[in-house]
């Protein structure tokens, strides 16, 4: 799936090609590793209706072609450009964009992929299930999580709504050495060797990220406006899902009125 005009329908989509095509409005949810994107993800999926879920870690390259830090001699699965098949990525959300549904043949390993969930008030998600009920127009929402969201141009282009979980460095190491590993698209499990967080994982969210903040303090403030990133949205990370998806919620209705 280098390019777009590679991609295909899903058969059963095929009749309906010719039809209205639906408003896509694509939500952009980013962070650090572990900043809790995917849980946010999940519980605007369940609100939002009939929504779809892309993660961008399915677009990561083949285990066999993870480049290998030069100095540590390590897998590095953080690097941006290499992290990530790009011209993948940008070619399957450009499909999304136009058609509203994934490309045919597209799979996901997330669900290999165990994260703690948080409660939320069912009062919380009763109220934007409902606000976003439908009604008149037909939209389609796709939600896209990453931890390199906001690295691309092209990728941020496809984004409506940009939203950026920040958690401090320490609480971020801490979720990290907690986690058991990672599944890839191998059904292989990628564990951290000694030491992957602080040689890697970190710096490589530093490059990623250095752009968004006041002097590339990527703890400190994040430039007005989001600098390259324009409309991002920070989120608290640390925060109950409930209390991001109260602040989420009211910038995601305003992309659906145009505003």
């Amino acid at each position: 799936m280098s390019s777009s005009a590679e991609l295909q329908l899903p058969k059963e989509k095929e009749k309906e090609k010719e039809g209205k095509p639906k408003r896509v409005i694509m939500i952009g949810v980013g962070g650090a590793t572990c900043s809790g994107k995917t849980t946010l993800a999940k519980y605007l999926k369940a609100v939002l209706p009939g929504s779809l879920l892309v993660h961008q870690d399915d677009f990561a390259p083949p285990r066999t072609q993870i480049p290998i830090h030069p100095i540590y001699k390590v897998q590095d699965w953080d690097a941006p450009a290499g992290a990530i098949d790009w011209p993948r990525l940008r070619a399957g959300l450009q499909f999304i964009k136009q058609h509203g549904v994934m490309p045919a043949g597209h799979h996901s390993h997330d669900h290999l992929n165990v994260q703690e969930l948080v409660g939320v008030s069912p009062a919380v998600i009763e109220k934007w299930t409902e606000r976003f009920a439908p009604s008149g127009e037909e939209v389609q929402w796709v939600l896209v999580d990453g931890f390199l969201m906001y690295w691309d141009p092209e990728v941020i282009d496809t984004l409506d709504v940009r939203l950026f979980l920040r958690v401090p460095r320490d609480e971020l190491a801490r979720r990290r050495h907690a986690r058991h590993g990672y599944h890839t698209a191998e059904n292989t499990l990628w564990r951290d060797p000694p030491g992957y967080f602080d040689q890697i994982v970190w710096p490589a969210y530093v490059e990623a990220h250095r752009e968004l903040f006041v002097q590339g303090d990527v703890q400190g403030v994040l430039v007005e406006q989001g600098g390259k990133v324009k409309g991002l949205v920070e989120l608290d990370g640390g925060s109950n899902p409930g209390d991001m998806l109260e602040k989420a919620g009211p910038v995601i209705w305003r992309a659906l009125e145009g505003q």
